[in-house]
Formats: structure tokens, sequence, C-alpha cells
């Protein structure tokens, strides 16, 4: 089913110039926005800057952890695939970019739920763009979607308790 969905929209990688040009730009550089709004975010909200922070890091050492321990072949090391962009050839799971994304989105939406909405739909287009380009199956950013999350979640909840 994995390697179906992934198919489905990589198929389409290759056909539309724009689209293409547009999914290569999401995929590489959508993270340096989610970092800016932190950036800014720094100085009219430091505990959900901090809480995002502190979530980022526990997101991706966990991300580096499950690669220690876990493989799984990018798409285009199992089969010819369309891949727009070069890529590493490490684990595809879990993936980086979606990680940071959601774990980042995810405080933010706690804090303002109008920016942090936007920041969503922005995760999971870079999500959906990294399958698109080639590099990830639709597993590997849904579990990343989760991963990012839940630990933004759980790090929400911990500064909560502390607070009060």
């Amino acid at each position: 089913m994995d390697a179906k969905i992934f198919r489905t929209i990589n198929s389409f990688s290759g056909r539309y110039w724009f689209i293409d040009r547009l999914m290569i730009l999401i995929s590489n550089k959508l993270r340096f926005v989610f970092l800016f709004i932190l950036v800014i975010m720094l100085f009219r909200k430091r505990k959900a800057t901090f809480e995002a922070v502190v979530s980022i890091v526990i997101s991706l050492f966990m991300q580096f952890i499950i690669k220690l321990f876990y493989f799984k072949p990018r798409p285009f090391l199992k089969s010819k695939v369309g891949i727009l962009t070069p890529s590493k050839v490490d684990s595809s799971f879990p993936s980086k970019h979606t990680i940071l994304a959601f774990a980042i989105s995810t405080t933010v939406l706690f804090y303002q739920r109008t920016l942090g909405s936007i920041m969503m739909g922005f995760s999971f287009l870079l999500g959906l763009s990294r399958i698109w380009v080639g590099h990830h199956y639709p597993s590997d950013i849904a579990a990343s979607a989760v991963l990012g999350s839940f630990t933004s979640s759980i790090i929400h909840k911990l500064f909560q308790r502390k607070c009060h």
C-alpha cells in the first residue's frame, strides 16, 4: 500500500515543470520559513519559542536514534522512480524535514491558532513535496508528522504543568 501511494504521487513528478519547481522549492527551503517564524516569535512569544526549540531538539534526537537502529531504503534505491533532486542514501525513515515542520507547527498551534493552522498546512505540503521529489514514502511522512506533533504535545503539557 505504501509503495502504491508513493508511485501514485510520484508519478506526477517530471510531468509539470512549474509544479516540479514548486515542489523542489518547498522540499528544500520551506523549513527555513519555519525557522524564520521561530526567530520572529522569539521577540513576541518566548515561552512558545523555547517550547518549540525543546521539541525540535528532542524530535531530531529521536530521529537520529531511530536511524541508528533501523534502515529503510529510500524509494529511489529500491526501484526506478522520479527523483527531482539529489538525496542522501541514508534511511528514508523518518523524515527529518517533516519532523522539524510538525514539531514547530504543533507548538505554534498551541499559542496562535491561525498561524499554527497555516503552518500545519505548510507542514503537510512539505511532507507531500518529499514524496513528490522521490525522497520518502508516505509512511515515512506520516510517522514523522506523528513523531514531531506528539513530541511537541508532550513538551507543551510538561511546560503547562511546570507553570501551574
